[in-house]
């Protein structure tokens, strides 16, 4: 309701006369004088109105002016005493209070021109009892330039925002996203289409396949990809940490829960990676009194600490890798048949490198040139023979060992700048060693190397899809008119 005192026209509620005035006994209790007159909070209530930045006005139902601040009078060229009880019109050109008050609509970031400026206002209608008793209008930005400054203000900090986020992602690995997984094999494009399919899901992921094979890469990838990849992904090896050490690098301790323990206690991985996603490597190496503790994670979402006296709510997303056969496992009583099926909900299969040998010289070359860059070498390309041993190689280490090995062979490059065979392990030229002259001959160039993987490739896709064309040729990623030029080209009858 609005009353008028010492001349002005208040929108004062009863409500807020009963806290003015509880406000001033407790002035008058403690002693406090921060303003004159018995009107306290009144007083604080005026004195902050008249100084904030913005610039204020308040109309009745009518529209006409009830309340109006200092500042605004000021840039207007007239005194409260002269603006209140005008109507709003009168005093504020190209206003749209009245109309705000007739319609109840809220008026939110408009553009309009007082004395040449154009400036951002806001107008809110106020509602008593679902009646609307008036409105107030704020000016949030005075000109455009006001806007811009503060408009670059937030870019420039979102800015920082974003590279300290980015700087954040490389300390711990998680750059890495999907374009960072490089094949075009039928295979990996299989799991790289899975996991791209998976990774905004809220399901749990488990990831097999060799050591070496790049599971790591792809828990990183489906990460980022997820809703989830505002925050780091926490990561833990499960075979690398004792395992009387385990259960507090997984769910951390209260301080003085046992000998040793840091002050103020210390927070567990599965509490880090709260709103995020925790990656469990080499889960197969869990001990069994383990599992049991993450089963109950998963099934409770919550953690609790050891020495705890109350459990914490998670909420963590699990991706977990192994190069272990845990179906087996379960079979065999070392793996828990609850916990195994709680982590395969999605289960994405990384095939080893040499059953996608039509994607080695794409990846050599790919590791040639980032490891050259990390060491500062100049190297600019693998020779012939060099690529052919490598496609003939069987790695058992996986694209692991095939980044030692481009990286061992960079440091002994003198001002070739290309990796010759020469370069290799012996074990790996040998390969190339044990076939005939004439052999190696007819495989002399890179053009020849690959376009003998790409035989085999298409070979091989073809069976795998028993010889559906259509298949074979999404699989590898090309028209069905290419493959049946390339078919053509290479003999291939199917």
């Amino acid at each position: 309701m609005l009353h008028l005192y010492s001349g002005r026209c208040l929108l004062i509620s009863n409500n807020i006369k009963e806290k003015y005035l509880a406000f001033n006994r407790l002035y008058e209790k403690k002693g406090w004088k921060p303003f004159e007159g018995k009107d306290s909070l009144l007083s604080l209530y005026q004195y902050i109105f008249d100084n904030v930045y913005n610039w204020v006005v308040v109309v009745d139902a009518q529209g006409y002016i009830a309340m109006v601040n200092k500042p605004y009078c000021e840039f207007l060229g007239i005194s409260q005493e002269e603006a209140i009880g005008k109507h709003v019109t009168e005093i504020i050109e190209n206003t749209r209070m009245h109309i705000v008050v007739k319609t109840g609509n809220r008026e939110i970031g408009d553009i309009q021109k007082i004395k040449g400026n154009n400036m951002i206002a806001d107008r809110i209608p106020i509602f008593q009892e679902g009646k609307i008793i008036g409105a107030v209008g704020t000016v949030i930005f005075k000109d455009m330039l006001e806007l811009d400054a503060y408009v670059s203000k937030i870019m420039k900090m979102e800015s920082q925002i974003a590279y300290y986020k980015e700087e954040l992602k490389k300390v711990t690995g998680g750059n890495y996203t999907f374009k960072s997984i490089v094949g075009n094999s039928g295979k990996i494009q299989i799991a790289k289409g899975l996991a791209q399919k998976v990774s905004d899901s809220k399901s749990n992921i488990l990831l097999l396949g060799e050591s070496g094979t790049g599971k790591e890469l792809f828990a990183h990838a489906i990460h980022n990809a997820s809703k989830r990849g505002d925050y780091p992904l926490v990561k833990i090896n499960c075979g690398a940490i004792p395992s009387e050490l385990l259960e507090s690098e997984l769910f951390g301790y209260e301080q003085g829960a046992f000998t040793g323990a840091k002050k103020g206690g210390k927070p567990g991985k599965f509490e880090m990676a709260n709103k995020s996603t925790i990656f469990l490597d080499e889960i197969g190496d869990l001990p069994l009194n383990m599992q049991v503790k993450i089963l109950r994670v998963i099934q409770e979402r919550e953690v609790e600490k050891i020495g705890g006296l109350k459990p914490t709510s998670i909420d963590v997303r699990i991706i977990a890798a192994t190069n272990r056969d845990l179906s087996d496992m379960v079979k065999k009583k070392l793996f828990r048949e609850d916990l195994y099926y709680r982590l395969n909900v999605v289960n994405i299969q990384i095939p080893p490198l040499r059953e996608r040998k039509d994607d080695i010289p794409l990846l050599a070359n790919y590791l040639m040139k980032k490891l050259a860059k990390e060491m500062k070498f100049h190297v600019t390309s693998i020779s012939p023979k060099a690529m052919d041993a490598l496609v003939r190689y069987n790695w058992p280490g996986n694209i692991r060992e095939l980044a030692n090995i481009i990286e061992r062979a960079i440091n002994f490059i003198d001002k070739e700048a290309t990796i010759l065979i020469d370069h290799l392990p012996y074990y790996i030229r040998k390969e190339v060693a044990n076939n005939s002259e004439e052999k190696s001959e007819k495989l002399g160039s890179l053009k020849e190397i690959i376009e003998d993987v790409e035989k085999k490739s298409i070979v091989r896709t073809l069976e795998e899809t028993d010889n559906n064309k259509y298949k074979a040729a999404k699989l590898l990623g090309i028209s069905r008119t290419s493959l049946y030029e390339k078919m053509k080209r290479y003999d291939i009858e199917v």
